[in-house]
């Protein structure tokens, strides 16, 4: 046959390759690369892509996963799986694979499919789960313990190996896991791993895991979750859907943050108006022409699109407020084309439109379930794992009309408002409860909010909510619903309207006196009065535990030189957010912060000189400890669930 050129100039190498391939391999042993993909399209240097090997993931892992998106499945060291396992596979003697790698597949959304073709093509697999998940805070991060391999891995590592006995084929994989265990340091993992010493040693404790049909291994989820009312609709905007919602969105996903969200809106502007103007430079160039500079544009697969195709960026003032980050609002630019995915939000909010949305966390996260409310676009990592978002309404425009039984049309001249509760939800909860005309879709949106703080829906189905989006139950009787809906209004009311709770009257704030200076035209407060109240980065002191160790003593905060506040209840850390305390959202966001790729620096000082108002930052925290404080007690207040 006639050579290809590799065999005809590396004739010695093609060789020694086809001998390899053509070798029975029954051991393969590796440390496969966790490169999920480039860190940004400014990087100009996609993966490698393997025709032959994405297909057979294709036609495996991802034909048998119940996930929509897919994307994770073609990370390297998944490919190195599937490329492993149909080596072995053209064994007849069998064989093993034995590999350390990120271990994010043991109990990842996406991954069940991966997961149920181990169980199918192999004899028996052993998972060593030596934990080091640094994507999570907090206390679960202290139980992930150190990392295995140091600097800034972050990922969970798992030695995992894979056992094909030819004699069992058409058997299911027996699985033996083992967790490394709580708490535990870098060095103490690496000695377990060496006193382990092989598969069988006598110091390892196998536990033999039995999948469940949707190829669960650990946290596994729970049955009666299938049985509750879904809050997503099997399909948006179906008015008929037997689902809580008719709508849902992903938040605001912009690809390019440093650039679109700010503190300051002069900043903002001048950013905007900066990577416009580059944009337009470069677009009609030929990619490799084009201008990848991270301090004057971050660009996307969306925006290179774009300049491909020649097109120009045009400026627009439309500006508006984003929540950020729990209890974290900003400054946002909307203008067509800089986002890289919009959601359903210009049918949320448009104009002078008003809304409410139940934010929750998306799946496949590190962190514990957990939402808020907002009633300004929220970004996409408000909460864990691309946030999804339930409008109490959305907006059509008026001349397509369609409504439902139970719409009604606002004043606003160019759109209708239609409701996000479904219909067929509202006839399900009246019926339940004697046809209760009382019962308005108003009032179950605020139940959802009061379900998805109740304690034992969030313990029940802490794996569920991991992989699935919540299913809501109907309580049996209407004094618990009106309870939660009750609850859930006062919960809103309180998470909506932060900047406005009051101080607790309790915490105390030590405040030095500030040197009076003439208010100016500018500066209408004086300059001292801002200096004063700015922060750099808010702070625990520190102070010894009974061991002699120095721990953050969170009862006190140091504001700034001039600011300190004490006597912070510990109930008022109880209510955790998106893997933290509410309180110390405040403290990370509220800090000066200059992004490494693209130099811009956000100043959350400059939110308090635009909106004339020195002590902003100050008062928010006060409101905040107050805030968390009653939001304790509402959610300890709850009904008992009965599921």
């Amino acid at each position: 046959k006639q050579m290809t050129l590799s065999e005809e100039f590396f004739r010695e190498n093609s060789e020694g390759v086809m001998r390899q391939k053509r070798a029975p391999i029954r051991v393969i042993i590796g440390n496969p690369p966790y490169s999920a993909k480039q860190g940004s399209a400014n990087d100009n240097a996609q993966n490698l892509a393997y025709p032959i090997l994405d297909g057979r993931i294709a036609e495996t892992y991802a034909d048998k996963t119940g996930a929509t998106n897919k994307n994770s499945l073609y990370d390297s060291y998944i490919k190195a799986f599937r490329w492993a396992s149909d080596r072995i596979a053209d064994n007849p003697e069998g064989g093993i694979v034995g590999f350390i790698s990120n271990g994010t597949w043991i109990d990842g959304n996406a991954q069940d499919g991966f997961r149920a073709c181990l169980e199918n093509e192999f004899s028996d697999i052993y998972v060593l789960n030596l934990r080091g998940n640094q994507r999570t805070s907090g206390e679960l991060s202290r139980k992930e313990g150190g990392k295995i391999f140091g600097g800034g891995s972050r990922t969970p590592i798992t030695i995992t190996f894979l056992v094909k006995k030819p004699a069992k084929v058409g058997h299911k994989a027996t699985i033996h896991y083992h967790d490394i265990g709580d708490y535990l340091t870098r060095e103490q993992k690496l000695e377990l791993v060496k006193k382990f010493h092989s598969v069988d040693g006598r110091s390892l404790d196998w536990q033999i895991i039995e999948p469940t049909e949707r190829h669960d291994w650990v946290n596994q989820r729970d049955g009666v979750f299938e049985s509750l009312v879904p809050m997503t609709p099997d399909k948006k905007f179906n008015i008929n859907s037997k689902s809580f919602f008719i709508v849902n969105s992903r938040g605001n996903e912009t690809g390019r943050d440093a650039w679109i969200y700010n503190s300051s809106k002069s900043s903002l502007e001048r950013n905007i108006d900066t990577t416009i103007t580059v944009f337009n430079e470069n677009s009609g160039l030929n990619k490799d022409e084009i201008d990848y500079d991270e301090t004057k544009i971050s660009w996307t697969s969306s925006l290179l699109e774009k300049a491909k195709r020649g097109e120009s960026l045009l400026y627009s003032d439309d500006y508006s407020f984003a929540l950020y980050r729990p209890f974290f609002k900003q400054n946002v630019y909307r203008g067509v084309g800089l986002t890289h995915r919009r959601g359903q939000f210009d049918c949320f909010l448009s104009g002078n439109l008003t809304n409410k949305f139940i934010c929750i966390s998306g799946l496949g996260g590190t962190k514990d379930f957990s939402c808020i409310i907002t009633d300004i676009i929220p970004d996409l990592n408000v909460l864990n794992s691309g946030t999804q978002c339930f409008p109490l309404y959305w907006y059509e425009e008026k001349k397509v009309i369609e409504r439902s039984l139970f719409d009604d049309d606002t004043n606003n001249e160019k759109y209708a408002r239609r409701d996000g509760i479904s219909d067929w939800i509202l006839k399900e909860v009246r019926k339940r409860f004697g046809n209760s005309k009382a019962i308005t879709k108003e009032y179950i949106f605020y139940y959802v909010y009061g379900i998805l703080h109740s304690p034992q829906y969030r313990e029940r189905f802490a794996a569920d909510l991991k992989k699935s989006l919540p299913r809501i139950p109907i309580v049996d009787n209407v004094e618990d619903f009106m309870a939660f809906y009750k609850a859930g209004k006062a919960l809103a009311e309180l998470h909506l309207n932060y900047e406005q709770v009051p101080p607790s009257p309790d915490v105390e704030s030590h405040i030095t006196d500030a040197v009076f200076v003439e208010p100016t035209a500018d500066e209408p407060f004086g300059y001292t009065q801002y200096d004063h109240y700015s922060v750099d980065k808010m702070a625990f002191p520190k102070v010894r535990n009974e061991s002699g160790k120095l721990v953050a003593d969170k009862s006190r905060i140091i504001y700034n030189s001039n600011i300190t506040i004490e006597n912070i209840p510990a109930k008022a850390y109880e209510y955790v957010v998106n893997g933290k305390s509410a309180i110390e959202w405040i403290m990370e966001r509220y800090a000066l912060t200059q992004d490494s790729k693209s130099l811009i620096i956000n100043d959350p000082n400059t939110w308090s000189r635009e909106h004339s108002n020195p002590t902003y930052i100050y008062d928010l925290l006060l409101s905040v400890i107050n805030l968390s404080m009653q939001t304790v007690d509402i959610v300890n207040s709850l009904p008992k669930l009965k599921l």
